[in-house]
């Protein structure tokens, strides 16, 4: 999974980039210091991996991952080329989802590239400039459909749903704001638009907000009005914050957002709300050579969960044996689990549950 995090220039990108993957992203209080995207890649927290670990003590242990590309600040006419923004659009193309940092505190010592706070205008900015750029690719995309439509009459609902997308484009909606069915849906993957593309707007706070409750932020509030609108999810956070954590061990981490009445880092929340969004959930497979966790669709069958493994696992799928992770930890071990029948044996039908442990027979 690749999240791109975009927003104005010094909305705290780059400092919240640093303190999720401590990358070491450069970070300063002028408009275009991230140029190229930084990348880093972070391993998904999971207490179920640390479990399967004290349990087998293994040779290797394999999260999960994501990876997080610190896009460039965005700015008006960036579809028009502004500020570098032609290369900075296709920086977006390229990842799942996009994590909007919106700026919602005050502090007159880091300067607003617009003079003033103001959390709405800055998304309707970033999202105007992402419309103008898709409003572009779908009047290409109806013209050559409508062309080719003239000897293949199928063609036709592909046309009238993507104008009902360029009608919402043009009334400054994003594209995930229409409703549509799996075809509809499949048509909209296809046109890699930029606004089809699910948004966790991560509302940078101050710490104080944290303290007297960030439901007294009305930039908070503005944003939670906008996501309602499109389906997109909010995430309050504060980048100075994660960043102070950032280098605290797991233990020092915990008691210190436990004295702000804090119960998980913004890291955590975001993996999750990233998951959410993108429909996904991890299994796991288990044993003396490695613990590891597979991240798959939700809906993923068996025999495709197997081929996340290795190609042959699906070729030659047989079954899978199966256990949920909470009855594997009740039982204590593998072998009790099985004297008490509660190692499931699932064909090629079988759809894969967040959480399952897994062991897949094949033969090819």
């Amino acid at each position: 999974m690749k999240l791109g995090i975009v927003g104005l220039p010094n909305v705290g990108k780059s400092t919240l980039f640093n303190a999720i993957t401590n990358a070491g992203a450069q970070s300063a209080n002028y408009a275009f210091c991230t140029i190229e995207p930084n990348v880093g890649v972070v391993a998904v927290p999971d207490k179920r991996i640390d479990a399967l670990k004290e349990m087998y003590n293994p040779a290797k242990v394999t999260p999960a991952t994501i990876e997080f590309v610190d896009i460039a600040g965005l700015v008006k006419g960036a579809s028009k080329g502004e500020g570098l923004g032609n290369k900075f659009l296709s920086h977006i193309r390229e990842v799942d989802a996009v994590i909007h940092v919106v700026r919602c505190f005050e502090n007159d010592d880091i300067i607003h590239v617009e003079g003033s706070v103001n959390a709405k205008r800055d998304i309707e900015t970033i999202n105007l400039e992402l419309i103008l750029s898709d409003l572009e690719m779908v009047e290409r995309r109806i013209d050559r459909t409508s062309k080719a439509m003239k000897g293949d009459k199928s063609l036709a609902a592909g046309v009238e749903f993507l104008n009902r997308v360029k009608e919402a484009l043009e009334n400054e909606k994003p594209a995930r704001s229409v409703e549509c069915n799996e075809t509809e849906k499949a048509i909209l993957d296809e046109s890699a638009l930029l606004t089809s593309k699910p948004v966790i707007y991560a509302c940078n706070m101050s710490e104080e907000d944290f303290t007297v409750g960030i439901e007294k932020n009305p930039h908070y509030q503005a944003v939670i009005e906008i996501a309602k609108e499109e389906n997109s999810e909010v995430l309050p956070i504060c980048a100075g914050l994660e960043a102070e954590i950032s280098s605290l061990s797991k233990e020092d981490k915990e008691m210190f957002l436990a004295d702000l009445g804090i119960e998980q880092g913004g890291l955590d929340l975001l993996i999750q709300r990233s998951y959410h969004l993108l429909g996904l959930i991890s299994y796991l497979t288990a044993g003396a050579p490695e613990v590891r966790a597979w991240t798959i669709k939700e809906g993923t069958k068996a025999p495709q969960a197997a081929g996340k493994i290795h190609s042959d696992f699906e070729r030659g799928f047989i079954r899978a044996e199966v256990i949920s992770f909470e009855n594997l930890m009740q039982c204590g071990s593998l072998a009790a689990a099985r004297d008490k029948g509660l190692i499931r044996s699932e064909g090629k039908e079988y759809v894969m549950k967040d959480g399952d442990i897994v062991h897949f027979l094949f033969n090819v």
